[in-house]
């Protein structure tokens, strides 16, 4: 991949098209988060805390951001 290839990645995000849908599919359109948008109901199944998680969350098999950010080496 050539430095061209990235530019036109760039210009993907950029494009309304992507961020509009980046604002749908994500609860942090811009950040790290992989969570879906919407009401949290289910706890999440490293910690336990309550509400972190929307149904599509849960059925995707997704943990809370902390417990995230802590297996990826990023949590304190």
């Amino acid at each position: 991949m050539n430095w061209n290839d990235y530019r036109d990645d760039y210009r993907d995000y950029r494009d309304d098209d992507e961020l509009a849908y980046r604002r749908r599919r994500f609860r942090d359109p811009g950040g790290r988060s992989a969570l879906h948008p919407g009401r949290r109901v289910h706890p999440c199944p490293t910690c336990g805390r309550p509400n972190m998680l929307t149904e599509k969350d849960r059925a995707a098999g997704y943990q809370c951001d902390d417990c995230a950010d802590r297996a990826e080496g990023r949590g304190f």
